[in-house]
């Protein structure tokens, strides 16, 4: 294995010169992780309108919680995984306090959850 090189991450090397400029990304995104499954899209767009629903039935606390949770819902991986697995959860948990009311936010969390293998 002499001589075989192996970059994880970033990688800068410099051998003399002026003014040397640039860095070597070793990161890529996974294939798969850039396609969105089409189930998923729908489950978050079903969410978001039940959501938008149940945000006038809560109080006003519970709205602002309903959100400031919804920057991290979306089908993409735009947020960390932790942060929307937060954001999923605390909706859940106010769709809970409600009773039959948030029954549908929540079977549409607990759908979402699923399909990211979150659950």
């Amino acid at each position: 294995m002499s001589g075989d090189s192996y970059y994880f991450g970033d990688n800068v090397n410099m051998h003399g010169g002026r003014g040397n400029t640039g860095i070597v990304k070793n990161q890529a995104v996974a294939a798969d992780a850039a396609a969105v499954s089409p189930a998923l899209q729908s489950a978050v767009e079903e969410l978001l309108q039940l959501v938008e629903e149940l945000r006038d039935r809560v109080p006003p606390a519970s709205a602002q919680a309903i959100d400031e949770s919804l920057a991290d819902i979306s089908a993409d991986d735009g947020a960390p995984p932790q942060d929307r697995h937060r954001a999923l959860m605390a909706i859940a948990g106010i769709a809970a306090t409600v009773g039959v009311v948030g029954q549908p936010v929540l079977d549409a969390v607990n759908k979402i959850l699923e399909l990211l293998g979150a659950r």
